[in-house]
């Protein structure tokens, strides 16, 4: 078609539309030759519901409000609408699809009876390239609806931090809430045979030898605060030899007292007072009383350890935008570890889990700012539970090793500590390897797993600089966490 061909724009406004079009805001510096630009336009009229766009449509029209309002919303992946804004009158609308070549990120439908002028592809570009006045105010436009917009997808990602953050929470809380809970019962069962123990002892009389062997023995037990620390084959040889020794003696339930006792390293030699001066069935009872004692304060101890976790998740979420910004302190991995198996002991039991420990002597601290190593034991260990099968196997090792540090030019070397959680459950199938490390993915039952611990457990080692891999299958699945012994 000929220029001369082409009707002028001027000509097919009427002045009815100009007045209307210079009362929109967007063009209210154009000059009305500018305005008359947008004569071609086709006027529309939309009842309340109608869409002029759909999510994920391809985008082929410009629009014009002229009355009337629009309400711009997402529909997310769980079908819900979250509302980005409402577009009163004088708004433009789709011209940023049009600029990227991008199909709508929104849906916009009329809440309102309203009036539009609609532009298709050919019209938009005609009038973005002869007319830079209206080119100017469309742009304007869009950068400032692109800034608000860009607020609003701001504080959804912040709410959705919150709500991850909150799930990952409740996650965290129930093993320590569980844990206080259960000692507590634990506790009371504890004092009420201890109470009947000392009824038992009250009506005999006690020489001043078998008063004095169980003060020794109490003043023994109450000088250990926490369990000893011990790899799995020294702990099961001394419960072992300790359980093997009471049954010579007839005690009642030697196989339940030994662990107890062998936890706060108590040998048979250290009984052997007791074995002299309580003939017959009160030496049962004064091993009872004793392991009921034991008991006790490492029940106290697992309470304390409880509140502790849970005062320090809370402190956790106080501090979450701040997170490795606090003073330097030193961490024993090994203790972390440890009180972690504490909090989860119920478990491991439950199952009859066969618990492997291989804890390095001698392993230096760890000095970091930041917090939440109990959170990466806790999530990668609660999972390896949930993984084998009854009586299953664990294994746990902890060692130090030297690295050449690949961001230093010079020969200079690392040191790491090493941390490898291993089970012999069933692997992670090779289909979801590439994803166990994606928030909420898991390949856990519905209702049983929130897919919420890997990712929790990367971004806290990634926070002390560190690594966290793993190999995994049928029979063999080893999660290896190095974190530089100091940070740069």
């Amino acid at each position: 078609m000929n220029q001369k061909d082409v009707p002028r724009i001027e000509d097919t406004m009427t002045d009815v539309l100009l007045a209307r079009l210079r009362g929109v805001s967007i063009l209210s510096a154009v000059p009305d030759t500018e305005i008359r630009c947008l004569g071609d336009a086709r006027e529309m009229r939309l009842p309340e519901g109608e869409f002029i766009a759909k999510q994920g449509e391809v985008a082929h029209f410009f629009w014009i409000l002229l009355s009337g309002e629009m309400r711009i919303y997402q529909t997310m992946p769980d079908g819900h609408e979250m509302i980005m804004g409402t577009a009163p009158a004088g708004t433009a609308l789709g011209e940023l699809p049009l600029l990227s070549n991008t199909p709508y990120a929104t849906s916009v439908r009329a809440t309102k009876p309203c009036e539009v002028l609609q532009f298709d592809e050919q019209q938009f570009w005609d009038m973005m390239k002869s007319c830079p006045n209206v080119r100017q105010a469309i742009l304007g436009n869009m950068a400032d609806r692109f800034q608000k917009f860009q607020s609003v997808i701001v504080q959804q990602e912040k709410m959705a931090s919150l709500g991850t953050l909150a799930a990952g929470l409740m996650h965290e809380l129930n093993n320590p809430g569980a844990a206080a809970v259960r000692a507590a019962a634990q506790l009371r069962e504890n004092l009420m045979r201890m109470h009947k123990l000392t009824a038992k002892f009250s009506k005999s009389k006690m020489s001043d030898e078998q008063k004095q062997c169980m003060f020794h023995l109490q003043e023994y037990a109450l000088a250990k605060e926490r369990p000893l620390r011990m790899n799995s084959l020294e702990q099961s040889d001394a419960e072992e030899a300790l359980a093997e020794w009471m049954e010579t003696a007839n005690i009642e339930d030697a196989w339940k007292l030994a662990p107890t006792l062998v936890a706060i390293g108590m040998t048979s030699g250290d009984l052997e007072c007791a074995r002299m001066e309580f003939p017959g069935p009160f030496f049962s009872d004064a091993l009872n009383w004793l392991e009921a004692l034991v008991s006790s304060m490492q029940l106290v101890g697992t309470i304390e350890e409880s509140i502790g976790r849970v005062s320090d998740l809370v402190k956790a979420v106080k501090s979450y935008a701040y997170e490795g910004k606090g003073q330097k302190q030193s961490v024993d991995i090994n203790e972390s570890i440890h009180a972690t198996l504490v909090i989860l002991a119920h478990k491991l039991r439950e199952k009859q889990i066969t618990l492997e420990k291989d804890f390095a002597t001698g392993l230096p601290v760890l000095q970091t700012e930041c917090s939440g190593l109990n959170q990466i034991w806790t999530n990668i260990l609660d999972n390896a539970i949930d993984a084998v099968d009854q009586g299953g196997r664990i294994r746990i090792r902890t060692w130090e090793d030297t690295l050449a540090d690949a961001k230093s030019s010079a020969s200079k070397t690392r040191h790491y500590l090493c941390i490898t959680i291993a089970d012999d459950g069933p692997g992670i199938p090779t289909e979801s390897q590439a994803r166990i490390f994606d928030p909420f993915y898991t390949t856990k039952p519905v209702g049983v797993g929130t897919g919420l611990g890997l990712g929790i457990v990367q971004r806290i080692v990634e926070q002390y600089g560190g690594t966290v891999t793993f190999a995994s299958q049928p029979g063999n699945t080893e999660f290896r966490i190095r974190l530089p012994r100091e940070r740069d």
